[in-house]
């Protein structure tokens, strides 16, 4: 069996629907409290709540197609697919966030694309500053010519 890691600390990175083959596992940690939706395929998931009161918050649980799994904050899930055949098809599953802005239409179809809008500006805008970083770092190179950085006295007496 291979394990496969999923990071899902970012909010962007968790809505949408993804997959596990059959014969590999998924561990997957949330920040926030989050919400595993079978779609296709059977699994074993164990849950592993830390400072659970009762039994009932940590274990293991089978799911399947139309199941859902209410993952608590800090909570660690690992998921493996019960179709072992490797002709079998792929688990298919959505990884939703399961705050209460998250829970509505509004929530759905205005905050969340939002805050992806949001995010991606945000890594655009980082890019764009390694960008000219970059480029005002070789501007001494440029300005020289030849491979050869002029010292700052010898651009003076051009």
């Amino acid at each position: 069996m291979s394990a496969a890691r999923i990071p899902v600390s970012d909010r962007w990175s968790r809505a949408g629907a993804w997959r596990l083959h059959p014969g590999c596992a998924m561990s997957l940690r949330p920040r926030d409290a989050a919400v595993l939706r079978i779609r296709r395929g059977r699994v074993w998931v164990t849950l592993g709540v830390p400072g659970a009161a009762s039994p009932e918050g940590s274990g293991d649980r089978f799911l399947q197609p139309g199941d859902a799994l209410l993952v608590p904050s800090g909570a660690r899930l690992v998921m493996e697919s019960l179709d072992l055949s490797a002709d079998a098809p792929p688990v298919c599953f959505d990884w939703s966030d399961a705050s209460p802005a998250g829970a509505g239409r509004f929530g759905r179809e205005v905050l969340a694309p939002a805050r992806e809008s949001a995010a991606a500006l945000v890594q655009a805008g980082l890019a764009l500053a390694r960008v000219v970083r970059g480029l005002l770092g070789y501007a001494e190179f440029l300005v020289a010519g030849r491979g050869r950085v002029l010292t700052s006295l010898e651009s003076l007496r051009s």
